[in-house]
């Protein structure tokens, strides 16, 4: 089992906040973000977040978008299209949004529209 899986979405979510910020970007798309892929709105995001849920309970409690699997690309050298693991693909499914909303896609390119 990867670390990851046992890692706090909280510890990890304000690393996230800095990235898309540092690139002019806002915390709120960010949560939109977070919240097409997994459909946790802003009161079930913040919960999870003062839980301290786990990436693997975050996303066992979560209804990925539809059209997450056209999520494609690489992200730390790995196209996340070919992450046999799911779990480990749906993290990587965030990582990757994340990397696209820093690098200024526009959203609705992001969020698949």
């Amino acid at each position: 089992m990867s670390r990851i899986f046992t890692t706090s979405v909280a510890s990890v979510y304000p690393l996230y906040v800095t990235k898309v910020e540092r690139k002019g970007r806002t915390k709120a798309e960010l949560d939109r973000v977070i919240e097409w892929l997994t459909g946790f709105d802003d009161t079930a995001l913040r919960a999870h977040l003062a839980a301290g849920t786990t990436f693997e309970e975050f996303f066992a409690a979560a209804h990925l978008h539809p059209r997450s699997a056209l999520i494609t690309g690489v992200v730390c050298g790995v196209r996340v299209e070919e992450v046999e693991d799911p779990l480990m693909q749906q993290i990587r499914y965030l990582d990757k949004l994340v990397d696209e909303l820093a690098k200024g896609r526009p959203m609705d390119k992001i969020l698949r529209a």
